[in-house]
């Protein structure tokens, strides 16, 4: 019998917003859009179970089309399970390494100044190309030789004299690429007399697992990161995460993708902005002081999937001093792994021209974004450094 998120694709009434909201659909031409390759596809799909249109391999699951959607149809998950059903997703080498992002971290972390060096080479950027397809135009990501749990075993004394507490699942950028984003918010937090405790283990949350098909992958570090939140919460008031597709991931794919059992510890999980402002609404407020910018806010996908996009605005507006512009809410076309891929990397490109060409066209200190990838894509095609709301936070703390 198939379960009612099976079916939530037939409460499609065929409007096509969600193909007009689609950011490949509107590039590609390849690409029909998710209503096609989503609700109705999966009709046909259901009739004849060996079909499988090699159209869903465009799909970004940026998630747009469900926000878009006027009848609640899961139309990005519902194309994920059809690919992973049809065995629609390449599982090569170069998947495995975008998307192993722990073990990929473990390894890159000891010798980070070696590796960094190695990966901005052009011969190395050109081999990358030619034998794995990751394209030498793509700016790849630099480690970072102290971890952020290396840096917070120095904090936990600190932490351990504040009554109130949060759990913080930092994510795999956060500890192997950049902790700067988690000591901005451990210092924010502990101004608002909050401490933070981390989890005994926690693993990737699963995003680029599930985009690059390692499902079964996926699902056993959801376990394990259920697990783990369910020891937490025991003494600690919620989790909180800083980069929206991990919350996203934690709080709606497990269940809905991976189908790993949330619902009793889903509304614990939260971004942190979400619980930041709820404090805020409380009275709850650090001292702050001026920080005299002026900055362009992009929203990331993920977080407009998730309703968030109002929660940083209120974050940004409340630190004195700031002049904030929200620019349109466009993809900026990186979406994870997707924009590092070779046969990717002109879409992605058309894809984020219009977020490109909006930011040259104002006069900011900085741009500002929740989104990591958001934050390589805009720096990479923009002459502006891209800050974190927090990381502007924590410069205004008294």
């Amino acid at each position: 019998m198939l379960n009612t998120m099976d079916t939530s694709f037939d409460s499609c009434i065929k409007c096509t917003v969600c193909t007009t909201r689609c950011p490949v659909a509107e590039v590609n031409p390849d690409y029909p859009g998710p209503k096609q390759a989503g609700p109705d596809g999966e009709r046909l799909r259901i009739k004849n179970p060996a079909l499988y249109d090699e159209a869903l391999q465009h799909c970004t699951n940026c998630k747009r089309c469900e926000v878009a959607c006027p009848s609640g149809v899961h139309v990005g998950t519902v194309i994920q399970l059809a690919k992973a059903r049809h065995g629609g997703f390449k599982k090569g080498p170069r998947e495995f390494i975008l998307s192993h992002t722990d073990m990929m971290g473990s390894l890159s972390t000891p010798a980070a100044p070696v590796v960094n060096i190695a990966t901005q080479l052009k011969p190395v950027k050109k081999l990358l190309d030619k034998v794995l397809g990751i394209d030498q135009r793509q700016t790849l990501p630099k480690y970072t030789h102290q971890t952020f749990r290396r840096w917070f075993q120095q904090q936990k004394a600190q932490q351990n004299r504040f009554n109130r507490k949060i759990s913080f699942f930092h994510g795999c950028f956060t500890n192997y690429n950049d902790p700067t984003v988690g000591k901005h918010l451990v210092a924010v937090l502990n101004a608002m007399n909050i401490g933070v405790t981390l989890l005994k283990k926690e693993k990737c949350c699963g995003v680029p697992l599930i985009a690059n098909g390692f499902f079964d992958k996926a699902r056993k570090n959801a376990e394990l990161n259920m697990g783990q939140f369910a020891d937490s919460l025991a003494d600690s008031e919620c989790v909180l995460a800083t980069e929206p597709s991990c919350a996203m991931t934690l709080r709606d794919e497990y269940p809905e993708v991976l189908h790993v059992d949330n619902h009793a510890l889903r509304e614990r999980i939260l971004f942190a902005s979400a619980f930041i402002t709820r404090e805020f609404a409380k009275g709850n407020t650090p001292d702050m002081k001026p920080v005299n910018l002026r900055v362009a806010y992009h929203s990331p996908c993920h977080l407009i999937k998730q309703g968030g996009v109002i929660h940083t605005m209120e974050l940004l507006n409340s630190i004195p001093g700031l002049a904030v512009i929200m620019l349109d809410q466009k993809c900026c076309g990186m979406s994870g792994t997707y924009g590092f891929k070779k046969e990717n990397y002109q879409t992605s490109q058309n894809i984020g021209q219009g977020v490109f060409d909006q930011i040259e066209a104002l006069n900011v200190d900085y741009v500002v974004t929740d989104c990591e990838s958001c934050k390589m894509q805009i720096e990479m095609n923009t002459a502006h450094k891209v800050m974190h709301p927090l990381t502007l936070m924590a410069q205004s703390l008294a």
